[in-house]
């Protein structure tokens, strides 16, 4: 592949990962979650499952652990997140998402299905497939995290 063939393909995935962010968010707000960034959603993300220290969230999210804290205490404020006492480390606190977080991480949920929905009008629901299938091999582990 040539260097210029290469920057193409860069800049579309760039340009559809980003496509795909402002839609999610638009989504999201769209469905009465407001006062959210972006990034809210990435730390959503790293929280849903089980929880997260601060450290963990500034490393799934590639910015300092002081960054982190501050979307925490965001987070926290406007009601998505709670801490709570670290169930195996009594020096840390695990930071969860309440019952607002979790709405609206289904309404996040809600969101992608839409856009994605406009991918599949328009080349098809087998590419799309096989769209994901690719790049689930190029980047199959890793954190979800925005191109800060």
């Amino acid at each position: 592949m040539q260097n210029s063939e290469a920057m193409a393909l860069s800049a579309a995935l760039l340009a559809a990962a980003g496509e795909l962010t402002q839609r999610i968010h638009d989504g999201v707000v769209a469905r009465g979650f407001e006062g959210l960034r972006p990034a809210h959603g990435f730390a959503f993300a790293r929280l849903a499952p089980d929880g997260a220290t601060v450290g963990e969230l500034a490393a799934h999210l590639g910015v300092t652990k002081q960054a982190a804290s501050q979307l925490v205490d965001e987070i926290v404020r406007k009601g998505y997140a709670e801490r709570r006492p670290h169930p195996g480390d009594a020096r840390s606190r695990l930071v969860v998402l309440t019952g607002r977080g979790w709405a609206c991480t289904r309404a996040a949920q809600e969101a992608a299905a839409e856009a994605v929905g406009a991918w599949v009008e328009l080349i098809g629901e087998g590419e799309v497939r096989a769209l994901r299938e690719r790049l689930a091999r190029i980047a199959p582990y890793g954190p979800i995290r925005p191109a800060w």
